[in-house]
């Protein structure tokens, strides 16, 4: 597994490998913005605070099948596909095979034993944080002695090994099914690269028993974070009521179904004669076949550029590679149903914390959505076109990968890439393909194949190819030289980085930018659904509009992104855009329109309406349950139940989470507003306090206590607590704004403008936090100040009424 971030922000966790990764995802659990007038509770449910990881995972030594049901030409069903092994297709496709044999798929996860195990067990010992680690062999086996889940040393044996280079983690099984990666790995490179060598993936935190990333804790458990993309046709089997795992898989690796599907069904064709073979089953047997690349080519232009020779219709290959190559949530591990990617998984957008504004890799990101963004994804690319999908490997070495759609006497030229030939420099990928380094010594190339663009490194704080290299030099000298050798600028494919900085920074024209990006018909689909993502915090008529149309296009992240758009509008015009969803061709967008119509909008719902909302809603619940060892499931699910008055269904899945992870701290916060509402203020109090104990530095939960202490006029405390919680999460206005109002309505109007004031420095477009200033500042006739507060505002919302109210009133002041 891979670095994660600080837990209350719940980021993404990763699992070891370079080429079958895992891609986990994250979505907002809780997607109703529980927002109060005043000083009452205020939970925001953003991608930067509250989310949620869902992946699927599996283990077993014996074998399992998935149904894949396909129509005859005669309409009848055929029989089930069954996964058969990879070791069934050696016969036929034996240099597929061989080649295969030797990728990192196929040792993406193996048993531990002498000739998998790389790590040194010879008594070897890591150090960390006063636990010392040993590794050592007995018995023929693999053992490691370390801290185990009540934090006392112990002997555990290693049953697997994940991964090969340029690292490799172990496995190990705990009781209820469960099996673990142990945060300390092995760095397989050579002794000359800093290799051969024992380290921790998380060198800056001190991990103790307890804390979900300690190797026992649940955001290490590879059932659920990493079985899916290091083995063939897993099957999790998590029993809630049991909270134990009948992990299966049928076959140990990545092997050749992973990406084909079951088998059984193709081997049957293969073996009709010849003459009764064609035409007697849609993909030879395959539920899909994998022929975009068959009867095309590449053809060179006289740009020096190739192009393809019909255009590529269907994302089939793409969306395969994206199972494991993407980040992602998955909700299924059905076959027919990942067949269709976006009916078994969820993948992330450009979002803030995971790229940087203008679409570079910054999270682990892994490759589809990188790759989704560049000019070769619009051309036509493929994953294949550049990789052999059997052996991992680059088709050809080099700059000769790039050679065969970019002509060599063109670009693989001193003329163009203005470094020394066989220089590092000379590379195509050192500029259009920069790395960036996860799990400490894992340097992974960005697929956004950009255009370096080192002026944007001044301007938006983003990284750059030219000085990953000449790290001597600034930003500014690299710009001037890559102007000097392009005076003509060539801005690249990814327009979109202006918009999501002023977006990100809820900065004046950001609503005007990102309508232009999510309205480019020209422009990424991921680049456009991202923008609509953004738009959900600028309500208007005319995002409202876009969303709406967007909703027509054929593409799945477009109309969902639309969906959480139109989320936010009001029950009808909700009925009248999403109620056509609850039919759509696609899980995610059925699912999701049938999650933003629940509650109020649900209400006089025809019939037959009624009928497809609670089938989408039912298969809402299920890609839930898919995940049901999580907390965020069960908080998901708790949110939903209180949105449709069942109080006492979403008490028991809010208490459900915090049962699984007592340092989930949103359920928490969700299940002392259900005591609230029932005024059991008391009850809320006792809640979040128990919550307190596990999280003491959690600023949201130190924020809603001090809510229920001012609802209890407990104010002295109330106060207390929201000054810790602007300490704790200054990274969030709203905790700044609501302690403000407070100071202020209890008589200290001076240090709640010092508190506004502080926090303006920080967050100097947060609308909250500059009317309240605005606001004070008149009280206390600092009328200058005030008029450029309200004319930052007018910029920031030119159309808003109360805005231009406010303006024009302290004008007259000034006056």
């Amino acid at each position: 597994m891979k670095r994660r971030k600080a837990n209350s922000q719940r980021q993404n966790i990763y699992c070891t490998r370079r080429i079958a990764r895992s891609a986990q995802s994250r979505i907002c659990i809780l997607r109703r913005l529980l927002e109060r007038d005043g000083i009452r509770l205020f939970l925001r449910a953003t991608s930067s605070v509250i989310l949620l990881f869902l992946a699927a995972g599996l283990w077993s030594t014996g074998s399992q099948t998935s149904a894949q049901t396909v129509a005859s030409k005669t309409g009848e069903p055929e029989p089930t596909a069954q996964f058969v092994g990879s070791a069934s297709c050696s016969q036929c496709h034996k240099e597929e095979h061989t080649g295969w044999l030797g990728s990192q798929h196929a040792a993406a996860m193996q048993k531990a034993t002498d000739e998998t195990v790389l790590g040194r067990f010879d008594g070897a010992t890591f150090s960390k944080d006063g636990v010392e680690s040993t590794f050592f062999k007995k018995d023929g086996k693999f053992w490691v002695r370390t801290d185990g889940l009540d934090g006392k040393p112990a002997d555990f044996e290693i049953s697997y090994t994940f991964g090969i280079a340029p690292l490799q983690q172990y496995l190990i099984e705990l009781p209820g099914g469960r099996v673990q990666a142990l945060g300390i790995a092995w760095d397989a490179r050579p002794a000359a690269d800093g290799g051969q060598r024992w380290y921790h993936l998380y060198p800056d935190r001190k991990l103790v028993a307890g804390d979900p990333l300690h190797w026992t804790g649940i955001d290490q458990n590879w059932n659920y974070q990493c079985a899916w993309c290091h083995s063939t046709n897993v099957k999790k089997n998590y029993d809630l009521g049991s909270a134990s795992f009948q992990t299966k898989w049928s076959e140990i690796s990545v092997g050749c179904e992973a990406c084909h599907g079951p088998a059984s069904r193709h081997i049957a064709w293969a073996a009709k004669s010849k003459d009764l073979q064609d035409g007697t089953q849609p993909g030879r047997g395959f539920a899909m076949s994998l022929d975009e690349r068959q009867t095309m080519t590449w053809k060179m232009g006289e740009s020096g550029q190739a192009a393809r020779s019909m255009p590529r219709s269907t994302a089939k290959e793409i969306q395969v590679c994206a199972s494991c190559h993407a980040r992602r949530q998955q909700f299924s591990d059905d076959a027919q149903d990942v067949a269709q990617f976006f009916d078994a998984f969820r993948p992330s957008l450009i979002d803030p914390g995971l790229y940087h504004v203008d679409g570079q890799q910054r999270d682990e990101v892994y490759n589809y959505g990188s790759f989704l963004q560049s000019k070769m994804h619009a051309a036509g690319v493929t994953c294949s076109d550049c990789h052999n999908p059997h052996s991992g490997k680059l088709r050809t070495s080099g700059n000769a990968v790039c050679a065969q759609c970019h002509a060599p006497a063109r670009f693989d030229q001193t003329s163009h890439h203005h470094h020394a030939p066989d220089s590092k420099g000379a590379l195509c990928a050192s500029c259009h393909m920069p790395t960036t380094t996860y799990m400490g010594v894992d340097a992974r190339h960005d697929h956004s194949m950009r255009i370096p663009r080192p002026d944007r490194t001044n301007i938006l704080a983003v990284p750059n190819a030219c000085n990953q290299c000449h790290t001597h030099k600034s930003a500014t000298w690299a710009a001037e030289a890559v102007k000097g050798w392009f005076p003509v600028s060539n801005p690249g494919a990814q327009n979109f980085a202006e918009a999501f900085d002023l977006a990100d920074r809820s900065a004046p024209g950001a609503q005007s930018g990102l309508l232009r990006i999510a309205g480019d018909a020209s422009g990424s689909a991921i680049a456009r659904a991202s923008a609509l993502s953004r738009l959900g915090r600028y309500p208007s008529t005319a995002v409202l509009e876009l969303a709406a149309q967007s909703l027509k296009f054929d593409v799945p992240e477009i109309r969902d992104a639309a969906i959480n758009v139109i989320a936010g509008a009001d029950a009808a015009t909700r009925r009248s855009l999403l109620v056509p969803l609850l039919n759509d061709k696609t899980r995610l967008v059925r699912m999701d329109a049938a999650r933003a119509l629940a509650g109020e909008p649900e209400e006089g719902l025809p019939p037959e309406d009624r009928d497809r909302m609670e089938k989408a809603l039912a298969e809402y619940i299920a890609a839930q349950l898919f995940n049901s060892e999580r907390p965020e499931s069960h908080a998901n699910l708790g949110a939903l139940y209180n949105e449709r008055g069942k109080t006492g269904d979403a008490r028991a899945a809010y208490e459900k989470a915090i049962a699984i992870d007592p340092t989930f701290f949103p359920a928490a916060i969700a299940l002392s507003e259900i005591s609230r509402a029932e005024s059991n203020e008391a009850a809320a109090e006792a809640v979040l306090q128990k919550a307190l104990a596990a999280n003491p530095t959690s600023a949201p939960l130190v924020h809603a206590l001090a809510l229920s202490l001012i609802r209890q006029k407990r104010t002295d405390e109330a106060l207390a607590n929201l000054a810790d919680a602007t300490k704790l999460g200054p990274d969030d206005p709203r905790f700044a704004y609501v302690y403000a109002v407070a100071l202020h309505d209890t008589g200290k109007p001076a240090q709640a403008i010092e508190v506004l004031k502080n926090a303006v420095a920080r967050h100097p477009y947060d609308r909250d936090t500059l009317m309240a200033l605005t606001s004070y500042e008149v009280e206390s006739r600092d009328l200058r100040s005030a008029l450029s507060r309200a004319e930052l505002l007018k910029e920031l919302e030119p159309d808003s009424r109360e805005i231009q109210e406010l303006l024009e009133a302290v004008k007259k002041l000034v006056k």
